[in-house]
């Protein structure tokens, strides 16, 4: 198993995905070690030499910033801080992204502006490395002086506190420490702040949600390939000729894929019947490239903020400067989530017009894809069933980061529902996996009507690959079994494709 070494050097989706999907190690290096050390050195001498108040050190937080508090007070003071703020409430966020939680918060703290001890950021790596996943729940954030309940219950086993997910058990903080022998994190100033103030929850939740839209989006391209020689489709939508002249990325490269799909199949060049295809279909550069441009525009956001400091107040220790701002607010991230979750819901939205195209009895295809339909009934539910899913993502496609509610007396009366706009977006790309899971089930089945005529190899082997968990159907059987195995092949095939960008050229 390896490792992966936190510094201060650009981290990528793609470098994100390697650390999770090899499941590697993490550890700080000496150049990050270096900037905690000097941070958490000013500010111990800052605060010796300095008695006017600085915000969240040594005063109160929100509206009670204008109160100050003794020195002997700060370590309680920012104990009660994490103990008063963890009030999360509804499920327990899954243990994936509570696992994206403590490296984004690692990576945040450790460029050196954030004043904690080396000791925290060092527990926290500890948590990591040994798959002890904080009890975290989804509700309580309003995203915008960072994820303050949310990163509450992240850190509390660090004073001994909260629970934990440890090999299957939830077990209390205390335990925890007890079983590793570790000492309980005596919090020093500004720490339990730099802890809570951030924006990791919705970040996590937007690079896991990033991460599978990405290559859902990928392998719709190919799903619908299969769509496409199923329903007897048109080659010529894919020209090349037709992309340049309207040069979006995501167009062109959507295009690309396609053709290269069905490249070699016998389907696809035989004489048609028809002059043009339904818009699902033809159109499906236009409207699967505007998704991945919107996917692609997310990602630079969100590659922009978890190489950040969201924390507040921000330690400057060269300048002698420490600042009291923002960067904790999410709405960078509550806009990029509610404009994923639109390119989501179009890649669904798309994909069951397809499906519907596919049951209608068209282009000597079987009503609803058996060979004796009325007695049969065949494909008629699952597209209901898809719809239904379909519908319900325009309907969470609503945007979040238009609304605000006034927080902590007035003084936080910004802020961006990015939190919500997060976990709506997770779910989202679940009803993706279920959509597209769908429409191959009915794509694999129309392509056996259209034998002796073989797709191409790359479909085949796709289909050969699926055919593994889900046969083709004679007559009506329970179709929820298929269905679910549909979305697992959906869901595992996805996660084996590369999040790397495909090129233009």
């Amino acid at each position: 198993m390896g490792t992966h070494s936190i510094n201060k050097n650009w981290i990528t989706l793609e470098i994100v995905d390697t650390i999770i999907s090899n499941n590697l190690k993490i550890e700080l290096s000496k150049e990050a070690t270096d900037l905690v050390l000097k941070c958490r050195a000013y500010l111990d001498e800052k605060l010796g030499r300095h008695e006017e108040p600085i915000y969240g050190i040594n005063t109160g937080f929100g509206s009670l910033c204008n109160t100050q508090i003794s020195n002997e007070d700060l370590g309680k003071l920012q104990r009660n801080l994490v103990m008063s703020h963890a009030c999360g409430m509804g499920e327990e966020v899954p243990q994936d992204i509570v696992k994206l939680m403590l490296l984004l918060k690692i990576q945040g703290l450790s460029y050196g502006h954030s004043g904690v001890q080396l000791k925290t950021i060092q527990r926290l790596i500890d948590f990591y490395n040994n798959d002890v996943f904080p009890v975290v729940y989804q509700q309580g954030s309003l995203g915008a002086s960072g994820d303050l309940a949310p990163l509450a219950h992240l850190v509390l086993p660090l004073l001994g506190l909260g629970e934990v997910n440890y090999k299957g058990n939830k077990i209390s903080g205390a335990e925890i420490n007890k079983q590793f022998n570790w000492e309980e994190i005596d919090l020093q100033s500004k720490e339990g702040l730099a802890l809570l103030n951030g924006t990791q929850f919705m970040s996590a939740y937007g690079v896991h949600s990033l991460l599978r839209a990405k290559k859902l989006s990928a392998l719709t391209d190919l799903v619908t390939a299969v769509s496409i020689d199923a329903y007897d489709g048109r080659i010529s939508p894919f020209n090349d000729l037709v992309h340049k002249v309207r040069p979006h990325d995501g167009q062109f490269i959507t295009a690309r894929n396609i053709q290269k799909y069905l490249s070699g199949s016998e389907i696809i060049v035989q004489e048609k019947a028809h002059v043009q295809d339904p818009y699902s279909f033809r159109c499906s550069p236009q409207v699967h490239g505007a998704s991945k441009d919107a996917i692609a525009h997310v990602q630079s956001v969100f590659e922009k903020e978890i190489n950040s400091v969201t924390d507040n107040p921000t330690i400057f220790p060269d300048e002698d400067e420490i600042i009291s701002a923002g960067n904790f607010h999410g709405q960078p991230l509550a806009i990029s989530l509610d404009y994923l979750g639109i390119a989501v819901a179009e890649l669904g939205n798309i994909s069951e017009r397809r499906t519907y195209k596919l049951i209608g009895g068209e282009r000597n295809l079987p009503a609803f894809l058996v060979a004796n339909p009325g007695l049969n009934s065949g494909f008629m539910i699952p597209q209901y069933a898809q719809a239904s899913v379909v519908s319900q993502n325009k309907q969470l496609a609503t945007p979040c980061s238009v609304d605000t509610i006034d927080s902590s007396n007035g003084q936080e009366d910004h802020v961006s529902m990015g939190a919500n706009a997060a976990t709506k977006v997770y779910r989202m790309v679940d009803n993706l996996e279920k959509i597209m899971g769908v429409e191959i089930m009915n794509a694999a089945q129309g392509l056996e009507f259209r034998k002796p005529l073989k797709s191409s190899q790359i479909i085949t082997d796709f289909i050969n690959e699926y055919r593994k968990t889900v046969p083709f159907v004679n007559d009506d059987v329970e179709m929820h079994p298929l269905m679910k195995k549909s979305i697992h092949f959906i869901k595992k095939y996805s996660s084996t494709l590369s999040v790397k960008e495909p090129s233009i050229n």
